[in-house]
């Protein structure tokens, strides 16, 4: 059976449906989209319908709606429960798009609209593959169950509850996302680490007013010192936190580990050229790729304070920010890591300065073994359809939702993505490339039946 001539016999049907579903302008973040927000999840439920999924589901919630589906028709076989989201970034600044965001456009073998590659694009290979299955050979060589939200570009808490919730209903073998991307354009990769995160905002005071420099300087605290000076007690002279106890819950890198990340590791000085820098900076001992998917940071997003318009102004002012981000990393506790950080600031705010924190996001760090079946067959899909074996990946970024899956459902959480680093996803012109729009088809059901074919063989 050809899945490849099927597919092509498919594409122009298959890319008007998706070019309809991406023109439904579904903003999660912006209120006046919520009726665009519920269209792409009815326009999702009616695709898995078509598609021979049963018990199709739009769940309300506080927030925008869940979409639930599946097709359970394959006794002793595990159950793939596919995560995907139909929302999307806002489109600004609109006047940089080539074209309209919500006119799916196709330029030069690649897609063009927001959600295109993120995650409307990759998530749509999922039911196609299912629905090419069940037409070609009437019944699925697994289970499968769809779960997909309309709150991931809002980091929204709808799904979290959901799966709380729906323990049992969303139990699977294991949890197959689509939204991330290969390494570069025919080398992909499966991620099997994303860093967890803690983030803080900070607030120094002083004087009840600002102050003339000229009357008070050197006689009163500046919070702008008080700030500075504190945050460069954050990290010691190498690069290394300095926060007593950050270090916490770190695992070290094994040689397999430290093996597969140096199998991807740049050029560090082309990097730095690449990026105008004139040498790369980090923890000493780990090379960028450790430094960047397997080493947690400390970083400050922004500082800010006292007179920043043109020309002087001399005065001492009363009050300094600052927002900090920290990538967590292995059994590193998010609450505990900001706990810390503020005994720290106690401890190093400068007499007659006082120090206000306010705590932000908090999320763990996911990780799962890449010598898992799951994971090894999804390997061998890749490299059935794109000639060379997919490597194991840590990603330095975080995606909160996929350690939730992961605890809740005590499940590996499979992460083939079809995108590209380049895609411009969260950007103007953001596209998908369609030649992993038709070769990410035939990886899933490659997949499929691997996972299938290997339940049998053990049965």
């Amino acid at each position: 059976m050809s899945y490849a001539a099927y597919f092509a016999g498919q594409r122009e049907r298959h890319l008007n449906e998706l070019k309809e579903w991406l023109s439904i302008p579904s903003i999660s973040a912006l209120s006046e989209h919520k009726q665009d927000v519920n269209a792409a999840a009815k326009w999702l439920a009616d695709a898995l319908t078509r598609a021979g999924l049963e018990q199709v589901e739009i769940h309300r919630t506080k927030g925008h709606p869940i979409v639930y589906a599946e097709h359970l028709h394959a006794p002793g076989r595990p159950t793939l429960l596919i995560y995907g989201h139909y929302d999307v970034q806002p489109v600004d600044p609109l006047h940089l798009w080539t074209t309209p965001p919500f006119e799916p456009t196709i330029r030069d073998g690649k897609l063009y609209a927001r959600g295109a590659t993120d995650d409307k694009g990759q998530l749509f290979l999922h039911i196609k593959a299912v629905e090419a299955i069940l037409r070609e050979e009437g019944r699925l060589p697994v289970n499968i169950k769809f779960c997909v939200e309309g709150e991931e570009e809002v980091s929204g808490t709808s799904l979290a509850e959901f799966l709380a919730a729906n323990r049992d209903k969303l139990a699977a073998d294991a949890v197959v996302i689509s939204d991330s991307s290969l390494l570069e354009r025919g080398k992909p990769s499966i991620c099997t680490g994303l860093r967890g995160l803690c983030s803080l905002e900070v607030t120094v005071t002083t004087a009840k007013t600002d102050l003339h420099s000229g009357l008070y300087g050197g006689a009163v605290p500046n919070a702008l010192h008080a700030l500075v000076s504190l945050l460069a007690s954050l990290h010691d002279d190498q690069g290394r936190v300095a926060v007593e106890g950050f270090y916490e819950g770190v695992p070290e890198l094994t040689e397999l580990e430290k093996a597969d990340l140096a199998s991807y590791n740049p050029d560090e000085k082309q990097l730095a050229a690449e990026l105008g820098l004139d040498t790369l900076y980090g923890e000493p001992g780990f090379s960028f790729t450790e430094r960047t998917g397997a080493r947690p940071t400390l970083e400050l997003n922004g500082v800010y304070g006292g007179f920043q318009g043109e020309g002087t102004k001399t005065v001492i002012p009363k009050e300094a920010h600052a927002k900090i981000t920290c990538r967590l990393v292995g059994d590193q506790d998010p609450q505990k890591t900001l706990e810390r950080i503020e005994r720290h600031m106690q401890a190093h705010i400068q007499p007659g300065a006082k120090l206000h924190i306010r705590p932000g996001e908090k999320a763990r760090a996911f990780s799962c073994d890449p010598s898992h079946p799951l994971l090894q067959l999804a390997a061998d899909a890749y490299e059935e359809v794109y000639g060379t074996r997919a490597v194991f990946t840590k990603d330095g970024g975080s995606i909160p939702i996929v350690e939730t899956f992961s605890r809740i459902l005590a499940a590996p959480v499979v992460m083939m993505g079809f995108g590209l680093p380049d895609e411009n996803l969260h950007a103007p012109d953001e596209h998908f490339h369609l030649e992993n729009f038709d070769k990410g088809l035939l990886t899933l059901v490659a997949y499929l039946h691997k996972v299938g074919q290997e339940a049998a063989s053990r049965s």
